[in-house]
């Protein structure tokens, strides 16, 4: 299964210059764990430059002291943001997300624009997914077997 199939197309997005407490507004207003960091481009999407999550405001910045009403995302988010590409492999990304220790990861288009977000938990709902879908094939399996033995 690809990538594409998979990931949030609904991104919550912004530029470098918005500070870090209005990006926990829109975290807020929004219900989501990041922003992803863009840069507009003339022509297609969006390009991802990085991520701030909130994980990153209470751990890094919060619990440091550091007043987030003056800095922006651009001198505070991840710089080497990992992507993944819309045709990429979802196991195959997956471990790339644990090999990096990222539990969100932006998902680009061929062009390099933004084409959505993949996150563990979205990973987690489409296991769970075809875990039950297993356990339905199995009591089919069962109920069949019966009906021909009985």
């Amino acid at each position: 299964m690809k990538v594409g199939e998979v990931c949030n197309r609904e991104v919550v997005v912004a530029g470098k210059e918005i500070t870090v407490q209005e990006a926990a507004r829109l975290m807020r207003r929004h219900h989501v764990g990041d922003i992803v960091v863009v840069e507009e481009k003339n022509s297609g999407a969006p390009k991802p430059v990085g991520i701030l999550t909130d994980r990153d405001i209470v751990v890094e910045l919060l619990a440091q002291d550091v007043d987030v009403h003056l800095l922006s995302l651009g001198e505070v988010m991840t710089f080497e943001l990992i992507t993944a590409g819309e045709e990429d492999d979802v196991l195959a990304t997956l471990k790339k997300m644990k090999n990096h220790g990222v539990r969100r990861i932006p998902v680009v288009e061929k062009g390099g624009g933004l084409a959505g977000i993949l996150a563990v938990d979205d990973l987690i709902e489409l296991i769970a997914e075809q875990l039950g879908d297993l356990i339905v094939l199995f009591r089919r399996q069962e109920t069949r077997e019966k009906e021909h033995r009985g």
